[in-house]
């Protein structure tokens, strides 16, 4: 099985050294750790598309939605994350929602998705 390269897009440090870890134990590489949208935006616009994503939906106050369209436009499987009920916008609604704190088990079924795809 390929070693996917997830995405962060995270603004609480310690949640995404948490999910960087879990991530690590599931044999993925981290391709990149951002705590702000446009960190995340030019980064995709400067390497190659990761094979998934786990993206906070609210990030420092800021949704995190561009991101995810700019995902999506590469065709790119991502996952959204939150702790707060913020729930995706039309649009979305078909993507999986991780609880935070995030389980394990669920991370570890959206990344197998990302593997496969």
């Amino acid at each position: 099985m390929k070693t996917a390269r997830v995405m962060i897009v995270e603004d609480e440090a310690l949640v995404a050294m948490m999910v960087e870890d879990m991530l690590g134990d599931m044999g993925c590489e981290v391709a990149g750790s951002f705590g702000a949208v446009d960190a995340a935006l030019a980064w995709l616009r400067d390497h190659p598309s990761p094979d998934g994503a786990v993206l906070d939906v609210n990030i420092g106050g800021e949704m995190v939605f561009p991101v995810a369209e700019r995902l999506r436009e590469q065709g790119v499987p991502f996952v959204f994350a939150t702790g707060y009920g913020d729930l995706p916008r039309a649009g979305f609604e078909s993507v999986q929602v991780l609880a935070k704190p995030i389980n394990a088990g669920a991370l570890r079924l959206a990344v197998e998705r990302f593997r496969i795809g």
